[in-house]
């Protein structure tokens, strides 16, 4: 036996308490590991800047009969205020609310979607730096977890989940109604047509494949052979819940194009181009 075999390493003393990721050395990484949090960072900031502009405009969100067409921004719809546009608005609507509808609509799904397990890693990273990265030090000296207020709250995540799934369903009613073209022919499909109805398939995509989802359809589950319809719907949002990230960006930056396209038609830039 070489001398070198019986040698042990010093033993290496665990502190606890200290600064996340070391006082001294930030991170080992050589790539640019910057640009991720940079990017998601700018993004985020540009769809907030655009929907909250969006929801303020209170206007320019429906094409109809008059351009032989039925088309609703996903931001205003279900259009529920006492000022909504001839046409958009649905025998429920609020009476003492006179102002943009999207103000109320928007609250649900961006309840969802800032709770999102994905988009809390997203905007941690991006906007706290809580941690910017992978195997670089966190910006703060204590870590307390969602524990406190307001991260507390993270945990209503699945109601809104809930919330979401009923949101998708006018959502997709929006789509099927995108197929009327009242005073030129009756049914056809346009541009306009395609566009909310890849809208609302990218929203059920991006709700199913949810971890609540997941969760809700195996969780708790010990054996899966006694729960074969729960297996069967485990099974197929699986796949789907690996892609979840992909589908949270694609979701997000549709249903703004989506806004912006009927708003465009709607105040005259250009016309819905009919396909057939």
């Amino acid at each position: 036996m070489s001398t070198q075999e019986g040698i042990r390493p010093a033993p290496v003393p665990l502190v606890l308490g200290g600064a996340r990721g070391g006082p001294n050395v930030k991170t080992l990484r050589k790539d640019a590991w910057k640009r991720t949090p940079l990017f998601t960072a700018i993004y985020l900031a540009a769809f907030v800047i655009y929907a909250t502009w969006a929801a303020f405009q209170n206007g320019n969100y429906y094409v109809g009969a008059s351009a032989h067409r039925d088309l609703i921004s996903p931001f205003y719809s279900p259009c529920i205020a006492a000022s909504c546009s001839a046409g958009a608005r649905g025998s429920f609507y609020l009476h003492w609310w006179t102002y943009s509808p999207a103000i109320v609509i928007l609250i649900i799904p961006l309840g969802f979607r800032v709770t999102c397990y994905y988009y809390r890693k997203a905007y941690y990273r991006s906007f706290w730096l809580s941690p910017p990265a992978c195997g670089v030090a966190d910006s703060h000296a204590k870590y307390t977890g969602e524990t406190r207020f307001p991260l507390i709250l993270q945990n209503i995540h699945r109601y809104f989940f809930v919330l979401g799934l009923l949101l998708n369903i006018i959502l997709t009613a929006d789509a099927i109604n995108a197929f009327r073209m009242p005073g030129d022919g009756g049914i056809g499909v346009s541009v306009g047509t395609l566009v909310l109805c890849v809208n609302a398939i990218l929203l059920w995509a991006y709700s199913i494949s949810c971890h609540a989802c997941r969760h809700l359809c195996g969780g708790n589950v010990k054996q899966f052979s006694k729960h074969p319809i729960k297996y069967r719907f485990w099974k197929f949002v699986t796949p789907l819940n690996g892609r979840h990230m992909q589908l949270a960006w694609a979701s997000l930056t549709f249903v703004a194009l989506s806004d912006l396209y009927v708003r465009l038609v709607a105040s005259g830039v250009f016309s819905d181009p009919k396909i057939f």
